[in-house]
């Protein structure tokens, strides 16, 4: 006699239920994390364009929230929505107090209108929650329209943050992380953009033609490692973020042509790939380039460069304004390089010293490259000699 067959367990299927109440703990979750940006936004300085960039930040984590209600229309009952909707919109106007207490106030804002009477703030959502006037999820009826998916209003969204317990909110959710390369497609009008990384643990910046990117401080929370892969054109300033005990743990560039990277300093090694007609900047306890031709590297290295299958690289000590003031010299070791593909006793021809003359200036590092009002990307890297004048 056989064995009667085991059945087959078909994979669990959400709900429309389900659905909708993943969604409130998501929008939850989201609500909660831009109330605490708001709070923390007096503590930026107005230095460096570091409160602007704190102020965007929110700015752009409340359209986000607005698109995702807005694009989810066809899951939530519409007085869900309507909830959602004046939930952001309490958002924004707590956004606009704020900064209402900042001078000069940002020329950036949420267009304010007269307040309607009907709108429901984030603290009425939690008044109807406590009346029960939001009605949980019910698994019979998920077809109709009517049903509030809201178990718990957001009562938690105007919590102190040190008094939200995420666990029970966030259940088995699945992360929604922060794109910023993303963010930095669709930014503002103009060249330069100033991703914070603040919810990131690493930076990753890929896929970008033209940009001038400045990493703030905020970043140094993300230093775990980095990673710049296929620009064109670009210009990468890490610096800010890696110079006060936050170095990179390690770094790989890739598939980089006509761009200035400023890399920062790096604790690890420093991978450099397929990278051409460049300028790089690094300061970094080893430097390993594959696969590179026309770049001059600006370095600081403890140990030997090498190189391997490079054509016309040439070397620098790395600018002094880039230096971070350390309580041990070490020793740099810039132009004491190894070229694994030369096993001759002659010098390699694939690698040289930058002569002096052709070094950039002090004046070029601290004046040029950092851009100001009106300076596009090519005309730096132009001043610079990257792109032919």
């Amino acid at each position: 006699m056989e064995d009667p067959v085991a059945p087959i367990q078909q994979p669990s299927v959400l709900t429309q239920a389900d659905i909708k109440d993943r969604f409130y703990r998501h929008f939850q979750q989201e609500c909660t994390e831009i109330q605490e940006q708001i709070a923390l936004l007096e503590d930026y300085s107005l230095v460096g364009g570091e409160k602007q960039d704190a102020i965007n930040h929110v700015l752009s984590g409340i359209s986000r929230l607005s698109t995702e209600v807005s694009d989810s229309s066809g899951l939530i009952p519409a007085y869900d929505q309507r909830i959602y909707t004046q939930a952001i919109k309490a958002l924004e106007e707590k956004l606009d107090e704020t900064r209402s207490k900042f001078a000069p106030r940002s020329r950036f804002k949420f267009k304010t209108t007269q307040k309607n009477s009907s709108a429901v703030s984030i603290n009425d959502a939690a008044e109807l929650a406590a009346k029960q006037r939001l009605k949980p999820p019910s698994l019979s009826g998920i077809g109709s329209s009517t049903e509030s998916s809201m178990a718990t209003t957001p009562a938690h969204l105007m919590s102190p943050p040190n008094e939200i317990d995420t666990k029970d909110t966030l259940g088995d959710l699945p992360s929604f992380p922060k794109n910023y390369n993303e963010e930095m497609t669709r930014g503002s009008a103009g060249p330069i953009r100033k991703p914070s990384f603040s919810q990131a643990t690493n930076v990753n910046i890929s896929g970008h033609n033209g940009l001038h990117i400045i990493l703030p401080s905020s970043a140094s929370r993300a230093t775990s490692s980095g990673s710049l892969t296929k620009l064109n054109r670009c210009i990468v300033d890490m610096s800010v973020p890696t110079a006060n005990n936050a170095p990179f743990a390690g770094l790989a560039l890739k598939n980089i042509k006509g761009s200035l990277i400023i890399a920062g300093h790096v604790a690890g090694a420093a991978h450099i790939t397929g990278v051409e007609n460049s300028i790089i900047v690094v300061a970094s306890r080893q430097v390993r380039m594959h696969e590179c031709k026309n770049v001059d590297i600006y370095l600081h290295c403890v140990s030997r460069p090498i190189i391997e299958d490079c054509s016309n690289v040439r070397f620098s000590p790395i600018p002094q304004c880039y230096m971070t003031s350390s309580a041990e010299p070490v020793q740099n070791q810039w132009d004491q390089v190894d070229d694994f593909k030369w096993l001759k006793s002659e010098h390699s021809p694939n690698w040289s010293l930058l002569p002096e003359d052709n070094r950039l200036q002090e004046e070029i590092w601290t004046v040029v490259v950092p851009g100001g009002p009106g300076v596009g990307t090519e005309d730096i890297l132009r001043k610079i000699g990257i792109i032919a004048r």
